[in-house]
């Protein structure tokens, strides 16, 4: 009895002991999977006062882009200006306050909406804005030293404001830009001309995306509408109408076949959705984010296979990893700061600080303080080694393909480096700003200057393009004094397709005579410059 009563007992003891250890094996088995990820205990780290850049007086538009571009040189902010839109270049070692007359990048008529530099020239920079035009402008070396008004080239073919830009990741010279005209147009800068108008959007392009080797383009639309496109042919490969889940911006996850989609719900709930490229019927998985209002930025490391999530108008940035299989989207952290932010610009990887661990650094616009604030993400380490799985080889500054060869079917994966001696070699591309004709502008068979559409009222009060017409302007002012004309004036002002043509006349005269007869006149197109003045 003894004997089988301690049986009994020893029985008892190991099947408990098998019930804990099964409870806490199953309470492992729930955890989520990115407690196993080296990335799980990134931070971010905001810049101290004296490393952000201060007194900027950032632009108070509503458009929705994030009015900030950087690279490993420069920093780019739209600023606020009355009359036309400008915006600062600053190089990154100049932190610090900036003084109100620092120069400014100011040939634009309208505001500008979208800056972007590019991927492969670190002193050029596209921009467009409300006067409907596209210009690439060309930073001097060591920055701006006085306010640049001449573009390098100017790009005249939407009728009416374009609201983005988007560089060609493995293509140097292929320029997208997306008008409020419903177009997208593809922008050989080599020639300085559009070779291929995508049409088929019916309403105003929110958000443009290449994958990695820039073979397709996902767009969203205000037509609710999500598109995979091959830009080249202009064929709509993949298309979902999201009736449950409304896009505001997409963004392709490198080269995971998959995209990523930041929206509202059916409840008005801040959402993203993963999507499959190749079929766009459902998607893979979706996720409430919470029930603000500010719209979601998602930003994409490749590398890392990290998203960030930054709300516009809250201080948050939520981030997570992306995985292959279910549950896809691993929650990581969540970095805090009460000052909202109106946009963010994203240091390129090779213009990170690869010894302190930083996998990625973005720079926040904080509207109320007039305040550029880096923020960087960083991976705890101890080691002050080069940390090879944190840094794979990475996307360069070289182009691995020419404009003919991308536009005539080619597709290349950008051209990878490494960072571990710290990536600083500059590109050996060279901008070179063609010379042109001025003609219309024919894509398709279709001259994009004739026919334009009726302005919205916010484009009113700014230039339009029609006929070749850019704008036209005209003041005249007279004064008479008792029977004689003491004094006339008259001037006149038009711009039309890089044409340009002033003049001036005044009258002086004391009853029936005149005393005097100033006229001057301005004309250059077609290679004509000329003035003249009459007294008499």
């Amino acid at each position: 009895m003894n004997g089988i009563f301690s049986f009994s007992q020893s029985s008892m003891r190991d099947l408990h002991k098998a019930e804990v250890l099964g409870s806490k094996r199953g309470l492992m088995s729930w955890r989520p999977q990115y407690r196993s990820s080296k990335f799980r205990n990134v931070y971010g780290k905001a810049a101290s006062r004296e490393l952000c850049f201060d007194g900027i007086p950032i632009t108070k538009n509503v458009h929705d882009n994030h009015f900030c571009a950087v690279n490993a040189r420069f920093l780019a902010i739209v600023t606020e200006s009355a009359g036309g839109g400008s915006f600062l270049v600053i190089p990154l070692e100049q932190t610090g306050r900036i003084e109100p007359n620092y120069p400014k990048v100011c040939g634009h008529q309208g505001n500008v909406l979208d800056i972007k530099w590019n991927p492969f020239i670190d002193n050029v920079i596209a921009s467009c804005s409300e006067d409907t035009s596209v210009r690439i402008w060309e930073i001097p070396e060591g920055g701006l030293k006085r306010n640049m008004t001449e573009a390098a080239l100017e790009l005249f073919g939407h009728s009416r404001r374009v609201g983005l830009v988007e560089w060609h990741p493995t293509t140097n010279n292929i320029l997208l830009s997306a008008g409020y005209d419903y177009k997208v147009l593809i922008w050989n800068l080599e020639l300085g001309e559009p070779v291929k108008m995508l049409d088929c959007h019916s309403d105003v392009i929110l958000c443009m995306s290449f994958n990695s080797d820039g073979s397709l383009l996902a767009t969203a639309c205000k037509d609710r509408r999500l598109r995979v496109l091959e830009p080249r042919s202009g064929k709509v490969l993949q298309e979902a109408s999201c009736k449950n889940h409304r896009v505001n911006r997409v963004v392709f996850l490198g080269n995971t076949k998959r995209l990523l989609t930041t929206g509202v719900s059916r409840w008005n709930t801040r959402q993203i959705a993963l999507w499959d490229q190749e079929d766009l019927s459902m998607p893979l998985t979706e996720e409430e984010i919470d029930g603000l209002s500010g719209l979601l930025f998602p930003f994409y490391d490749a590398d890392t296979h990290m998203l960030y999530l930054a709300g516009k108008g809250d201080g948050n940035i939520r981030y997570y990893e992306i995985g292959s299989e279910k549950p896809y989207l691993s929650y990581l952290m969540e970095f805090r700061s009460p000052a909202p932010q109106k946009g963010l610009g994203v240091m390129p990887k090779h213009g990170l600080d690869v010894s302190a661990c930083e996998v990625f650094r973005f720079y926040k616009l904080i509207t109320l303080k007039g305040l550029i604030e880096p923020i960087s993400m960083i991976v705890p380490r101890r080691s002050d080694t080069y940390q090879e799985d944190i840094y794979p080889m990475t996307p360069g500054t070289e182009p691995a393909l020419t404009p003919d060869e991308w536009l005539s079917g080619v597709n290349r994966d950008p051209i990878l480096v490494s960072l571990k001696e710290g990536y600083k070699r500059n590109s050996k591309v060279v901008f070179k700003a063609p010379v042109r004709e001025k003609r219309s502008v024919v894509v398709n068979g279709i001259d994009l200057l004739e026919n334009v559409p009726p302005r919205t009222e916010n484009e009113v009060g700014q230039p339009r393009s029609g006929n070749g017409k850019l704008g036209m302007g005209k003041w005249e002012w007279g004064w008479e004094n008792g029977n004689g004309k003491m004094g006339m004036g008259k001037w006149e002002w038009e711009n039309g397709n890089g044409m340009g043509k002033w003049e001036w006349e005044w009258e002086n005269g004391n009853g029936d005579g005149r005393m005097g007869m100033g006229k001057w006149e301005w004309e250059n197109g077609n290679g004509k410059t000329g003035m003249e003045w009459e007294n008499g």
